[in-house]
């Protein structure tokens, strides 16, 4: 028994978010295990992040920052899963074991990128924070619930400044890379093509891909396992409506 043919293209729309949600379920639910697999060693990196910087909680901060900037190059061989349909395990090692120069340029790009932010996070709250930062109970004491406004909200603005170009330049780009032959330059280029002709649907995907991640976080990070391949597979399914009207696939 083969497995039906992928879902056909649609315009990109204010719908097209949950649609992509609904298309990622299904292929989790037809082949679970390449995506729980990831979902549990995304999860066990997190957890040893929080056991690294338990008693300095300004790195940690800056550090799951970062590190949700890498995660999608992490994530890629499950793009890989739904663009065959019956991949495997076996398959995404293969994915990995190609030494693509392409992936590797790329996760190279996002680590400094992740790195800068750990790095500025870190600065910017050691030198605002008017006491020590050591815990979580004194980023929210000291950064997060003071009445003024002032350093919580410049860390935001910094995050997202950070967050919203690498967004754009990896929500096509990353599963062009594993779908064809495009350059690093030509997928980026791509991708922020995408993102300028849907702008309205880009930025609610983003808020949608924000607000699971934070659930994911929020459970102990538990809630990563699923919802980390959750989004993969449906970044999959946005690449391919956003990209549509590629005639090389």
């Amino acid at each position: 028994m083969t497995d039906p043919s992928p879902p056909p293209t649609l315009p990109v729309t204010l719908q097209s978010p949950w649609r992509w949600l609904v298309l990622g379920w299904g292929d989790l639910r037809r082949n679970p295990m390449p995506g729980l697999v990831h979902g549990l060693l995304l999860t066990a990196f997190g957890w040893l992040l929080l056991w690294a910087a338990r008693d300095q909680f300004w790195l940690l901060a800056g550090a799951f920052s970062g590190f949700l900037i890498v995660a999608p190059i992490l994530a890629t061989g499950l793009y890989q899963v739904s663009r065959q349909r019956r991949a495997g395990l076996g398959d995404v090692v293969h994915l990995w074991r190609s030494g693509d120069g392409r992936l590797v340029k790329f996760g190279l790009l996002l680590g400094l990128a992740g790195t800068g932010w750990v790095l500025t996070s870190a600065g910017l709250i050691t030198l605002g924070s008017p006491a020590p930062i050591l815990k979580p109970l004194d980023f929210l004491r000291h950064v997060v619930l003071v009445r003024e406004i002032g350093l919580f909200e410049v860390w935001l603005l910094l995050g997202a400044l950070l967050a919203a170009p690498v967004f754009a330049s990896t929500v096509v780009a990353l599963p062009m890379l594993v779908d064809t032959r495009a350059s690093v330059m030509e997928a980026v280029a791509e991708s922020w093509r995408a993102v300028a002709s849907h702008p309205a649907p880009m930025v609610l995907w983003a808020v949608v891909i924000a607000l699971l991640v934070g659930l994911g976080m929020a459970t102990a990070l538990l809630g990563l396992i699923p919802i980390t391949p959750l989004l993969a597979h449906a970044s999959w399914h946005a690449y391919r409506d956003l990209t549509a009207h590629r005639t090389a696939r």
